[in-house]
């Protein structure tokens, strides 16, 4: 397990610098393997030393590309595969690890994304007339349910705690919900700042 201060979505990439000695043993241990380790948010506490307080959702990474640098630190392209569960954290020796599951997404229904799509371009909109960072709103968003929701919760600009809210929802359809009304929030405080000048 992979505890970090940001939330991985399943189909997203993730690039890591690895240098604690800890996590450079898990990277050789899983290129050694199946090339996969989970992903969780550190609710509180920091990603270096330890100590931290851990979400129980998160996302298993397969590690796409691996470069070990001279003094031994790695540099690793990752994708999010799909969500899991933990069950229980194990002791932390000689990395964070724990017992999981495998959370498989239900089948999504007839679900539709235009409503949180035209959100995200209105919100991403007012963060580029602030000249904040944000995706160009021409981005674009799968039409695919799952896959959609998920994007939309990495462009939107949330905080990792939101990002978290998202990625524990159980369904693509409960996701739109939650999508919806951190949008809507984020749009109302936007708009407020740009009227303020």
């Amino acid at each position: 397990m992979f505890p970090l201060g940001t939330v991985l979505f399943p189909t997203l990439v993730l690039p890591l610098h690895v240098f604690e000695p800890r996590y450079r043993a898990l990277t050789r241990d899983c290129l050694a393997g199946d090339r996969e380790f989970g992903v969780v948010l550190i609710e509180r506490g920091s990603e270096v030393g330890g100590g931290d307080v851990r979400t129980d959702v998160g996302t298993v990474a397969r590690i796409l590309e691996a470069e070990e640098l001279d003094d031994g630190r790695w540099v690793l392209a990752t994708v999010g595969t799909r969500r899991l569960r933990v069950e229980e954290w194990l002791p932390d020796d000689p990395y964070p690890r724990a017992r999981v599951e495998p959370w498989d997404e239900p089948l999504p229904g007839d679900v539709d994304l235009d409503g949180v799509v035209a959100q995200l371009r209105r919100v991403l909109a007012l963060k580029a007339e602030l000249g904040e960072p944000a995706a160009p709103v021409t981005v674009e968003v799968s039409d695919d349910p799952v896959l959609g929701t998920f994007q939309v919760g990495a462009l939107a600009p949330f905080n990792p705690l939101d990002r978290q809210r998202v990625l524990g929802t159980e369904t693509a359809a409960e996701r739109i919900g939650t999508l919806s009304r951190l949008l809507g929030e984020a749009e109302e405080t936007l708009t407020m700042r740009v009227e303020a000048g």
